[in-house]
């Protein structure tokens, strides 16, 4: 069916986005004076709803300065409100066996609870109560900085999530891309309480917030539930109010042929070897995520036979896609012993080079498209991943795909398509490569030679 996307859709009315069979599936959205959007996915069936308020505001919306503010925001809004104490948000949800959590990333921000659907209207109080209503408090800031560092401070122990970082600053630089979603010491060390909540009152405004809601859930009711606490708290915003305007329109930053090598004396070096991607809205995207698969996207891939499997190098190897409202980037990892990585750095550069210029095989088409499909589908079977995925078209699309289009988008990927995107994204630069790990001042220079 025909859909409307939100920015089109007139405030006040309500549209019914998919159609189900039997209620069960049916996406609709409803537009509220103000520009808050609210859509849902109806599953009669099941005994559970999840029910998330998303953000349009993510770490790529900082200022160097404000480097880390997001997600430093992320953890005060469960520090109280003037209707609940901190104590009072975490019990309210532990009392009926609900799931109360948020994330930040480099785009948006979640804040969601996971319940049975009778206890929906609870957790649509708590969680519309913290992000319209959070106080934060002086002595909460003060507070929660401490937890902040110490999160930091848990992943700089795991060169595995650290590598990620670095090689996103060499491929964005320092641009908001570049930098870390979580701050770094020095930035949430010197963030006032003055600030965070000047970005708290910048950003989370109606017409750049999406609620989302998936399960044995009534979308009149829901929509009625959510109107009276954003209009209790006056968070509504204007009368005349639209959804945020997309990304898009300024190139972010990015860099090719760079190698950055961090020397720590840890048991592996952890490594990931890429290239810039594609954005979120390049139709290439399909055909991206077949060659993904069939690169290294899981046990049959071309990574994990040739480096694991045949080899023995290495026991995690794969490739992923990052796209971004416009850009991306294409990545391989791998971790490995220190005196090996150049070996396991060499077979990468060697399979990398061999799709940018052959593609993938009849074969390798047939079992990445299925195994697309079928994660795909298995990944809808809970009310949590259902809310996910419309919460994020939603904010990041405005429009909506059934399971069948959806599957029908990968399902249409060609040989050629891959080969095609495969010569445009691989084979257009030479890829850049970020390194943890003991590998001294040879072997850096060694490395570098293999990537050059």
């Amino acid at each position: 069916m025909a859909q409307v996307p939100a920015a089109q859709q007139q405030p006040g009315t309500t549209r019914t986005l998919l159609k189900g069979v039997d209620g069960a599936g049916t996406v609709r959205r409803t537009v509220l004076h103000g520009g808050l959007r609210i859509v849902t996915e109806t599953l009669p069936t099941v005994r559970s709803a999840t029910f998330g308020i998303w953000a349009g505001v993510g770490s790529r919306d900082e200022t160097p300065a404000l480097n880390g503010a997001t997600h430093y925001l992320e953890h005060l809004l469960f520090k109280g409100t003037e209707r609940r104490s901190a104590l009072d948000i975490s019990s309210a949800l532990d009392a009926v066996g609900g799931e109360m959590n948020a994330f930040t990333a480099k785009e948006n921000t979640c804040y969601y609870a996971r319940v049975l659907d009778t206890d929906l209207p609870l957790a649509t109080d708590v969680v519309c109560d913290m992000v319209t209503g959070s106080l934060i408090r002086p002595e909460d800031v003060d507070a929660e900085r401490g937890v902040i560092l110490e999160e930091i401070a848990m992943t700089e122990d795991d060169p595995g999530d650290v590598v990620h970082d670095l090689f996103s600053q060499v491929m964005y630089g320092d641009s908001p891309l570049g930098r870390p979603v979580l701050g770094t010491v020095d930035t949430i060390n010197a963030l006032t309480r003055d600030q965070i909540a000047g970005f708290y009152r910048r950003r989370y405004q109606s017409e750049n917030l999406v609620v989302a809601a998936a399960g044995n859930v009534d979308h009149a009711q829901l929509v009625h539930q959510v109107q009276q606490a954003f209009e209790t708290a006056g968070a509504l915003g204007r009368e005349d109010a639209r959804p945020a305007e997309p990304r898009g329109g300024s190139r972010a930053l990015r860099t090719a042929g760079r190698t950055e090598i961090l020397n720590r004396p840890t048991e592996q070096a952890h490594l990931v070897l890429g290239l810039p991607g594609v954005s979120r809205h390049d139709d290439r995207r399909w055909a991206l995520g077949v060659l993904n698969a069939a690169l290294g996207g899981g046990m049959s891939s071309r990574l994990f036979q040739e480096v694991r499997e045949k080899r023995g190098l290495a026991y995690s190897v794969y490739s992923y896609s990052s796209s971004y409202a416009d850009s991306g980037l294409f990545g391989i990892y791998a971790g490995c012993q220190p005196k090996r990585v150049e070996e396991v750095l060499k077979i990468c550069r060697e399979e990398l080079d061999r799709v940018a210029e052959h593609g993938i095989t009849d074969d390798e088409l047939r079992r990445s498209v299925g195994q697309i499909s079928g994660s795909t589908v298995l990944g809808m079977e809970d009310t949590g991943s259902l809310m996910n995925r419309i919460g994020k078209a939603e904010l990041c699309y405005g429009t909506h795909l059934s399971v069948d289009e959806l599957l029908g988008k990968i399902r249409a990927v060609t040989v050629d398509d891959v080969r095609e995107v495969a010569r445009d994204v691989l084979g257009a630069h030479r890829p850049s490569l970020a390194v943890i790990g003991p590998v001294g001042d040879k072997r850096a220079a060694r490395l570098t030679g293999v990537v050059a």
